[in-house]
Order: C-alpha cells, then structure tokens, then sequence
C-alpha cells in the first residue's frame, strides 16, 4: 500500500519563515495518525520533502503506526516537483510507503497514480488528508481516504 499524505495546517509565512505546524494543525495531524493506526496504517519507509511543516506531520505519523519505519527527506514531494519522480520510485514496490507532501503536488501524483489526466479527473484529494492506494499492476487504485475533521 501506498498512503499519500498533505502536511498538517501551517502557519503563514508573516508567522514564521520556516511554517511549522500551527497548534490546530498539530492536533489535527495527531487525530489523523490515530485513525490511520486504527485502519492498520504501519508503513516501512515514510518520506517526506524535508519541508518543515511535512517534517513534522512525518515525524507524528511514524511515532503513533510506526517508530521503527525508515523517516527521511526525498525528492519529488516538494509543491513543485513533478509527481513523474516519485511514479517511477514507486515502480514495482511492494512495501507499505507514506508520502508525506504538499499541494498541487500530492493531487498530480495521485491522478498519475490512478491513471487519470488531469483534464478529465474527478478524483479530488483532501486538504490536511490521506489517501490510500493498493497496487493494481502498473497502476494503483484508491482503497480509502481519511478527511479532516
């Protein structure tokens, strides 16, 4: 499985350079790391942009499904990536992967993902939310998503 994640809510940019994670948007990413363990999330590897704010939804994330997962910083996640560097990582991958990012990014990559273009998607992805995929052959098809409360 694959889990696509949109950082938590950050402060504005007049706030802090950096843009961590505001205070709501901690809590937010917490509850959404505890529902995701309840669903059985426990990816081995979660990669993140390396940006703050996905550092620390990353980071919550592997603490509450999985303390032993491989955490690191990966290419292609940023908001202006192209998603094409991730498709190809993830190319006959069977581990359990959570990719934490921002947007437009996460939506290209799950459109990619599935197959569809951008022109014709109905497939919409939630803000500050998760998305689960499973491999179908070379494409991937979405199992469940979790919204922000």
């Amino acid at each position: 499985m694959i889990h696509l994640v949109h950082h938590g809510d950050a402060v504005g940019p007049h706030v802090d350079p950096m843009r961590p994670l505001s205070d709501r948007g901690r809590g937010a990413v917490l509850l959404l790391a505890d529902e995701a363990a309840r669903k059985g999330v426990k990816p081995e590897i979660i990669w993140h942009s390396g940006k703050l704010r996905a550092r620390q939804t990353a980071e919550a994330f592997w603490k509450v499904c999985h303390p032993l997962a491989s955490l690191t910083a990966e290419r292609g996640l940023r908001p202006e990536d192209t998603p094409v560097w991730i498709r190809d990582r993830l190319a006959g991958e069977t581990r359990e992967i959570m990719l934490v990012g921002h947007m437009p990014n996460l939506p290209r990559l799950l459109r990619l993902l599935i197959g569809e273009t951008e022109e014709a998607s109905v497939v919409g992805f939630p803000q500050h939310g998760l998305v689960s995929l499973e491999s179908r052959g070379d494409l991937w098809k979405e199992a469940w998503r979790i919204e922000p409360r």
